[in-house]
């Protein structure tokens, strides 16, 4: 029987991606897969009737991302516990992923070792954040928090938009642009619009659509 196992749901919408992982997981003689699926929409439903003790989740996915399915089953399941699964390290991702509510956040390129590892220490209870990861997420801790109107401009820049078509869109002045640019260069610690964009997207602040 699987009672003594440890129940594992992998979702992640690359196929290839979740079935290594599936089949490298049913090797290990105390770990068994009792769900997969692609989206976090199916995540949610697949959690509610298998109740996984542990969930391994893809951050980006179609239909609803990685946070939003967790903050879905921890509003409903507490005591859930999650892995996020990714090939993103920016700390932007990290902070989201923790904040609400993963206990473990491991890159895909890491040894399964590594992920077995990660699976007892969160499934015994305890957090998994690898040393780069940590590092990241030091990182973001002791920067200054965007506004939710300077994330709005700074999308806008990543876009490739002047200051006028900003200005426009957002249904703003010219000069309150020129103002959240300053604001945003200076908390990202850049001198420039170029500068700015790669930041953001290399940190996972705005993701290109």
């Amino acid at each position: 029987m699987n009672d003594d196992k440890i129940k594992i749901m992998v979702i992640d919408d690359q196929a290839i991606v979740r079935q290594g992982f599936v089949a490298l997981i049913n090797t290990v003689s105390d770990m068994v897969v009792v769900a997969e699926g692609t989206n976090g929409q199916q995540a949610i439903e697949l959690y509610r009737q298998r109740r996984p003790d542990v969930t391994l989740m893809d951050l980006r996915m179609p239909q609803m991302g990685g946070v939003e399915a967790i903050v879905a089953i921890r509003r409903e399941f507490p005591d859930a516990r999650v892995i996020i699964l990714t090939t993103y390290d920016g700390d932007e991702d990290i902070y989201r992923s923790l904040q609400a509510g993963a206990q473990g956040y491991l890159l895909k390129d890491m040894f399964f070792e590594e992920l077995e590892d990660a699976i007892r220490k969160v499934h015994a209870g305890s957090r998994r954040i690898p040393a780069q990861v940590a590092e990241r997420l030091a990182e973001r801790m002791g920067s200054s928090d965007l506004t939710g109107r300077e994330i709005e401009v700074l999308e806008q820049i990543v876009a490739g938009n002047s200051n006028k078509a900003i200005a426009q869109r957002l249904n703003i002045s010219e000069a309150t642009v020129k103002s959240h640019i300053n604001s945003i260069l200076s908390k990202l610690g850049v001198s420039d619009r170029t500068q700015a964009a790669t930041t953001a997207l290399q940190r996972g602040l705005v993701h290109l659509r």
